[in-house]
């Protein structure tokens, strides 16, 4: 007599050993990389430097929409844009990247080329079922990363006037979205944001034998929490067609900083590939000299009109309050920012054996007046963006496997007004990874 015995086992890490190791050396590597500057933007001088935005290559790729986006192609996606957006997961999914770009900088007839690349973010969200889902990851949250020098004189005496920055901040988070009822969900973020600002100022005297070079490296230890909250109300509309409105707004939470400032002199070499050592240094002068940073309030509004997995368009509009933003009493003359986005994706045939067919097409535009404007001249910054979704074989049963790739074509500033104009071409790649956890099994 056969007797049918049914357990139920809940796995919560039913990875294989191979990816789990995969993800594990990934997570460290972003860990190691986390204070690495990914830019050589001069504009990153300004405030915490170039915010990165709580983006992935599948939203990069359709000008950086996010606010009314809830799904993808059928395939899990983690929307860290919208926290409200965690409570349409129905597959815990893994998403790792790397950041890539190619910069050139241009003032007087003059260029500069630049090139950068680094592990960008590891995040995970997973479903809780009926009530929503949750999210937590690393990304970085913004870079500096800039040299330039300022030519000058002293009565007879050529000088030449250094400035340089790098280093960044990295954006630890935890999110949690809900489903209220079959149109209208909610969600929040909680963020730790770290990481280290380093600026050095010096003064050289070329080929000038007994004058000394002043330096000043100057440092500061940015920690503090952040809070991002979001909804989206979505409706079918009928013949498969469906609308999402999304809001997100930041909470203009205080951060904290501490900073600290050496002095070095040196003696000018004659020669251009020689320097000599430090005569004397002042440290520790503002060591631990610790400030509250006032950060701004952001809004974001978008929408989204999808057509089941064959194709999806949205827009977004972004306003962020930068004229509030102080570190201690130094007002560093911030202005308010404001952009919009478009774009959108297409899949031919998600059920076509033909393997072009299945893949997913994006394609942006964006446009932002940014936070930064010098001797009354906005800094203004547009870009196109494109990108495609690469669905991969499954090699273990249910789990599904897609390579996202984002490319961003943009400039920012000007040649106008003594200007320096950015041209770039940001690569983001991403390996989205779909498994199911929790997974009830039947055993005979």
């Amino acid at each position: 007599m056969q007797h049918r015995i049914l357990k139920y086992v809940y796995s919560t890490m039913h990875l294989t050993p191979k990816v789990f190791l995969f993800i594990s050396f990934l997570l460290a590597s972003t860990w190691a990389n986390a204070q690495r500057s990914t830019t050589s933007s001069p504009y990153s001088r300004f405030g915490l430097g170039e915010i990165r935005g709580d983006l992935l290559p599948q939203t990069r790729a359709m000008g950086g929409i996010s606010t009314g986006v809830r799904y993808l192609s059928g395939y899990g996606n983690i929307n860290v844009g919208n926290p409200a957006s965690y409570s349409a997961l129905a597959l815990t999914t893994i998403d790792v990247g790397v950041f890539g770009n190619i910069t050139q900088l241009s003032k007087n007839q003059l260029s500069e080329d630049s090139y950068n690349f680094a592990l960008s973010h590891i995040n995970f969200g997973i479903p809780l079922g009926r009530p929503g889902g949750i999210s937590f990851g690393i990304m970085p949250f913004s870079d500096v990363g800039f040299s330039y020098a300022i030519p000058g004189n002293i009565d007879t005496t050529n000088i030449r006037t250094v400035y340089a920055g790098a280093g960044g901040t990295t954006k630890a988070y935890l999110g949690y979205g809900i489903q209220l009822n079959k149109n209208f969900s909610v969600g929040v973020n909680a963020s730790y944001i770290f990481g280290t600002l380093e600026n050095i100022r010096s003064v050289e005297i070329p080929n000038d034998i007994g004058a000394l070079n002043v330096r000043i490296d100057s440092s500061q230890y940015v920690n503090g929490f952040s809070f991002d909250y979001g909804l989206q109300y979505f409706q079918p509309l009928g013949n498969n067609v469906s609308l999402t409105i999304g809001y997100t707004g930041t909470a203009g939470t205080p951060m904290n900083t501490s900073a600290s400032r050496v002095i070095t002199r040196t003696p000018t070499s004659v020669e251009n590939d020689f320097e000599n050592l430090p005569v004397d240094s002042i440290g520790g002068q503002y060591e631990g000299q610790k400030q509250r940073i006032a950060m701004p309030m952001k809004h974001r509004v978008g929408f989204s009109i999808a057509k089941g997995n064959s194709w999806m368009v949205g827009g977004d509009v972004n306003y962020a309050k930068w004229s509030d933003f102080r570190i201690g009493d130094n007002n560093p003359g911030l202005t308010d920012s404001y952009g919009f986005a478009v774009g959108g994706q297409f899949t031919p045939d998600v059920t076509s054996v033909r393997y072009f067919n299945v893949v997913d097409y994006r394609l942006g535009f964006k446009y932002n007046k940014t936070h930064i404007n010098i001797d009354n001249q906005n800094v203004d910054q547009m870009a196109l963006t494109a990108g495609f979704g690469f669905p991969l074989p499954s090699l273990f049963g249910g789990s599904f496997y897609k390579i996202n790739f984002s490319t961003e074509f943009g400039q920012m500033g000007t040649l106008s007004n003594n200007l320096v104009r950015e041209r770039y071409i940001n690569f983001n790649l991403g390996f989205t990874l779909n498994e199911r956890w929790f997974r009830r099994r039947q055993y005979d």
